[in-house]
This record gives C-alpha cells, structure tokens and sequence, in this order.
C-alpha cells in the first residue's frame, strides 16, 4: 500500500477540528459504499476496506493529539 506513511503526515498536520471533520467525510463515504454494495451496485468492494483503515488511522491520530495537553 504505497501512500500511507504521506497519508500519516498529512493527518500529523491537521487540528482536532479537521480530523473530526475529515472522519466524518469519511464515515458518509463508507456509508455510501456499502449502501452500493447491498445492491450490487458496486464493483471496487476494495474501497469500503480502504476507507475503513482510513478511518482507523484518522481515529489513532485524532487520539495522540487529544491525550496530548498542550499545559504539561
């Protein structure tokens, strides 16, 4: 999977509020696909996996920055 650690970094930049926001985008996006997906409407099956390790990595990401205080 070529991309991911680019992918890593990008989330390492962003704030709290756009990883919620890029989580959220992402979770509409998951929902959509496998809505296509129940109706056989969907031939990449592949992206509801990608989607979902993306997921993944914006929630690991999200949490290090929020278990991170900023006053310590």
């Amino acid at each position: 999977m070529k991309g991911k650690g680019a992918y890593i970094k990008q989330l390492n930049e962003k704030t709290i509020r756009e990883l919620i926001s890029e989580r959220k985008k992402l979770k509409k996006e998951l929902y959509n696909l496998k809505m296509k997906n129940a109706i056989r409407g969907l031939k990449e099956t592949h992206k509801i996996w990608e989607i979902r390790v993306n997921i993944a990595r914006v929630n690991t990401v999200l949490k290090s920055k929020i278990s991170i205080k900023p006053w310590q």
